[in-house]
């Protein structure tokens, strides 16, 4: 699943590929949001991202379904 995060006062996002599902990383970003504490995730190549929950201006999840290559239906 594709995360998009976004930290206040900065113009660039971050952008990451993670193999949880949806809702464990819906609960991820919530108890860091809910907490104060650091969002912790790391992507499906073994890279690691640390935000502090305070600094998170948004997160955006995108599709589960992955995306299709080509021309076909």
């Amino acid at each position: 699943m594709e995360i998009t995060i976004g930290v206040r006062d900065v113009a660039r996002e971050i952008t990451i590929d993670s193999p949880l599902p949806a809702e464990e990383l819906r609960g991820a970003v919530k108890a860091a949001l809910d907490a104060g504490t650091t969002l912790e995730l790391t992507d499906e190549n073994g890279a690691q991202v640390f935000v502090p929950g305070g600094a998170l201006g948004y997160v955006r999840f995108g599709s589960e379904t992955p995306r299709r290559v080509g021309f076909g239906v």
